[in-house]
């Protein structure tokens, strides 16, 4: 296996941002490069220690239902080879870990499975009882395991912010 990627370092495209997992870049007026990295976060705050090839396993996974739904719904991609954008000595930063997209405007919505009541989901129920409309029993703990898995979505925040339960 290769060694992990925490942080790109492509300097031959300028850096648009850096997200909690992908790092995207331009190319041109109409295209990104993006790049997912190794990093983990938990509660929006990103570790120190990446996990080797979960890039690459993240980037296949999306390809996946990319292929398979595209008879459904339109998606991003350009069906140009990442790799083709990149100086020589970046491709091991880029290869099978990295899209390349059009640029359009995103939808900011993140799709959350819970299997454990914590976080902004544990502040919720605190509030109500329910997790994003979802009642759940009386007397959990925060961390307690859930009767079943939720599908909480949420807002997709700016940088720096906080993504809110919807």
């Amino acid at each position: 296996m290769t060694s992990a990627l925490h942080t790109s370092a492509i300097t031959s495209l300028p850096l648009l941002a850096r997200g909690k997992v992908r790092d995207n870049y331009a190319v041109g007026d109409d295209r990104i490069l993006m790049v997912a990295s190794d990093r983990i976060s938990a509660f929006d705050v990103i570790m120190g220690e990446p996990i080797p090839g979960k890039g690459a396993l993240l980037t296949k996974m999306a390809l996946f239902w990319f292929d398979l739904l595209k008879d459904v719904a339109p998606n991003h991609l350009t069906g140009e080879d990442p790799l083709s954008v990149v100086t020589p000595e970046e491709r091991p930063q880029v290869e099978g870990r990295a899209m390349l997209v059009k640029k359009l405007k995103p939808l900011p919505v993140e799709a959350v499975v819970r299997g454990y009541l914590a976080g902004s989901g544990w502040k919720e129920y605190q509030d109500n009882g329910e997790v994003c409309g979802v009642k759940l029993p009386a007397g959990l703990k925060n961390a307690s395991k859930l009767p079943e898995p939720i599908f909480t979505p949420a807002t997709k925040a700016e940088v720096g912010e906080h993504d809110e339960n919807i």
